[in-house]
């Protein structure tokens, strides 16, 4: 058996990452150790989000972590509608994340290259046999397929790249969404980060139905889009991949019952995402600040916590999942673009509220006034309860 630590947290990605960096800059006299099965914390993402996302109290936890900040807004593109929106965007890289992990914990407190078997309320144990005593285990191993059957929805899947240019690209702020382009396997769009003068990181990405992605085609697609921007990009730095749910419906206490709730749960484990975005840094965030501030933090503490800020984040997304049902379930996939559309030409401070996950009462009645942008009867059946999306299937991503 390996020391005993306060904190255990299994999962070394966003979530669980974020936790460890909180306890370290606000309760430094905790030891905390990390365990992650991949080789490097936080494996290989590019986690981008919108300045108004995080509170000003939390933002000592992100802002040394930005590999790039755009405070010249961001561009949306549709066919029927361009806009520039004057909010500051923001990204982070595993790497970056990685490196603070490493810096805010001992040396032997962040554990990578080791699967976890099993957790409990008093341990972590990994596939090797290793136990890992601690006070307080929180799981933030990320959604299995057994957790996602009892979810109902769709999917997010996307491929990014990273393409270093042979001349500048000319960008100065991020294009969120292109949806200009054709529209293939549901709502699709082209994702474009400015990351230097001649790196720009472009993904290609798909409000889906099914779960299968086909990386080469979607990376070609990337390729293709750069070079209709005029961007002539020969060499590929990084690439990246993911498939997420969205979520429209579900039964939140079968989820949670699904697994050992005598330890605190994190992340998309704990079903802290924006069930129609498939965002998880603000809520991560949240939590993590959270978790610092609380007097205990044992397992049976943790437990009690997790569970009553997840079952709330929960009712909170009534109002997204209800967006989510209207996308996949009253739209054709052609023409699911128009549902995004019509949202991008709504006031600046709704969409800010949005995606943070914060819209208020005002903002709802704003966001379904008026007539539809999808066929009216299919909309009131999918609001009546038919016609919605069936179950995630289990072999969907962990």
């Amino acid at each position: 058996m390996q020391g005993r630590y306060d904190i255990a947290i299994a999962g070394g990605g966003l979530a669980g990452s974020l936790i460890a960096l909180a306890l370290a800059a606000r309760r430094p006299n905790l030891s905390v150790v990390l365990i992650e099965a991949g080789q490097r914390i936080g494996g290989n993402h590019v986690w981008s989000f919108f300045a108004t996302d995080i509170a000003d109290a939390d933002r000592d936890l992100v802002e040394p972590m930005f590999a790039a900040q755009w405070n010249a807004g961001y561009d949306v593109r549709f066919p029927a509608l361009t806009r520039t929106l004057a909010t500051p965007y923001r990204s982070i890289t595993s790497e970056n994340l990685d490196a603070a992990v490493r810096d805010a914990l001992p040396a032997d407190a962040v554990i990578t290259g080791q699967p976890v078997a099993a957790v409990d309320a008093t341990s972590v144990t990994l596939e090797d046999g290793t136990r890992i005593a601690a006070t307080g285990v929180i799981d933030a191993r990320g959604l299995s397929p057994d957790l996602l059957r009892h979810f109902s929805g769709g999917w997010q899947k996307f491929v990014g790249v990273m393409l270093e240019c042979d001349e500048p690209h000319g960008m100065d702020r991020p294009i969120v969404m292109d949806a200009t382009v054709p529209q293939l396997d549901g709502y699709r769009f082209v994702y474009s980060l400015p990351f230097g003068p001649r790196s720009v990181f472009v993904e290609d990405t798909y409000y889906s139905d099914t779960p299968d992605l086909d990386h080469e085609a979607l990376l070609a697609r990337a390729h293709d889009y750069a070079e209709r921007q005029g961007w002539q990009a020969p060499t590929s730095a990084r690439i990246e991949s993911g498939v997420l749910p969205v979520v429209t419906d579900g039964d939140f206490d079968a989820f949670w019952e699904e697994t050992d709730n005598r330890t605190g749960r994190a992340g998309v484990r704990a079903g802290l995402f924006q069930p129609l975005t498939s965002y998880s840094l603000p809520d991560a965030v949240r939590f993590a600040s959270a978790v610092a501030a609380l007097p205990a933090l044992d397992s049976a503490a943790l437990a009690a916590f997790s569970r009553d800020y997840a079952e709330s984040h929960w009712r909170r997304g009534n109002f997204y999942r209800l967006l989510a049902r209207m996308l996949f379930g009253a739209s054709d996939p052609a023409d699911r673009y128009k549902v995004l559309q019509r949202f991008y030409g709504l006031d600046e401070a709704l969409v800010e509220r949005f995606y943070a996950g914060r819209s208020t009462h005002a903002d709802k009645l704003r966001v379904l006034a008026g007539k539809p942008p999808v066929p009216l009867m299919r909309a009131v059946k999918v609001l009546a309860g038919f016609g919605a999306p069936p179950p995630l299937a289990p072999e969907g991503p962990e």
